[in-house]
């Protein structure tokens, strides 16, 4: 009896460790009972202003969970350069979603001034920019404080790369807890996505050695890609990850895939490859689905390597750590 107890005691106290614990939906309800609604009017303007928003912000929500958790890391501005954003993984990620993060922080800390952390905010924006965009909504967990740590060093090796195949997706996301399923729901994400040229160039013009662009692409595709990304293009220009419906959240990211249209050879491969396809073909198929085990993957991205309880702090400005 007296071993089982302690066993109890023991994963209470990892579970407490790990922050997941001290997550609730309710957990501002006393300190900043407005807190959503403050977060979802800076955004909603936001986004009015300008629609790479949503990406952006989506994006950011991403990247921040994948290196140091879902802390704002991915917030801090080092004067040399060095902090997490400041990783090449991290230089294409747009402005307008940091932009939105620290406005909706300036709108909450004038009405629950040292209460809510960066972390929770951006969590919120996250969720947020995806139901403005025509997806779901959802309640979500908070309580999250925010890192002491962002290093540019700490980021190679964490985020998905675009040439990874499903064995090491699936790797990478395994180590945060997140499934095969929760992997494939998240690229949904790239229908309201884009990409600079440099992203996916190798597949239209140096493939391999017999064939410069890559056969599984559709050649009508092929060829509004070359136009849009010549070979010398700016370096700056970017395009859509969903050439069909880029600015609403829907499941056709999935139908893309089916008609050889995914633009990175980590979407494509989420079709090529029989262990995956079942998944592409449900979503595809059934957007109800698809927007259901969105939920599901959101909702446990944003639990990992969360900092609760005493960890962490609660920054008063989400580009620099508390004096």
């Amino acid at each position: 009896m007296e071993k089982k107890r302690g066993l109890t005691l023991f994963i209470v106290f990892i579970i407490l460790q790990s922050g997941e614990g001290r997550l609730s939906q309710s957990f501002y309800n006393t300190t900043c009972p407005i807190l959503e609604s403050i977060v979802r009017k800076v955004v909603e303007e936001k986004v009015n202003q300008t629609f790479v928003t949503v990406p952006a912000t989506l994006r950011l929500f991403f990247h921040d969970c994948f290196v140091e958790g879902c802390d704002a890391s991915i917030m801090i501005a080092s004067p040399n350069g060095d902090a997490e954003k400041d990783a090449p993984d991290n230089l294409s990620l747009a402005g307008d979603g940091f932009d939105t993060v620290i406005k909706a922080k300036q709108a909450v800390e004038a009405k629950c001034p040292g209460v809510v952390s960066c972390a929770d905010i951006l969590v919120i924006a996250a969720r947020d920019v995806v139901r403005l965009a025509g997806g779901p909504s959802f309640k979500i967990q908070l309580g999250r404080r925010d890192g002491l740590v962002s290093q540019a060093s700490r980021v190679a090796g964490n985020l998905p790369e675009p040439n990874f195949d499903l064995t090491q997706l699936n790797t990478l996301f395994a180590k945060n807890n997140l499934t095969q399923t929760d992997m494939i729901a998240l690229s949904g994400a790239h229908t309201l996505g884009f990409s600079h040229c440099s992203r996916f160039a190798n597949r239209l013009y140096s493939f391999s050695p017999s064939s410069p662009v890559d056969p599984d692409l559709d050649p009508t595709y092929v060829q509004q890609l070359k136009e849009d990304c010549p070979q010398d293009v700016d370096p700056r220009i970017a395009i859509d990850m969903d050439p069909v419906t880029p600015q609403i959240f829907d499941n056709m990211y999935f139908k893309n895939l089916i008609a050889k249209k995914g633009l990175f050879t980590s979407d494509d491969v989420l079709f090529t490859n029989p262990a995956s396809k079942p998944t592409v073909m449900n979503f595809a198929g059934n957007q109800r689905n698809f927007k259901a085990a969105f939920i599901i993957a959101m909702r446990r991205l944003g639990r990992v390597g969360v900092k609760a309880g005493k960890a962490g702090e609660i920054r008063l400005d989400c580009t620099t750590f508390n004096a």
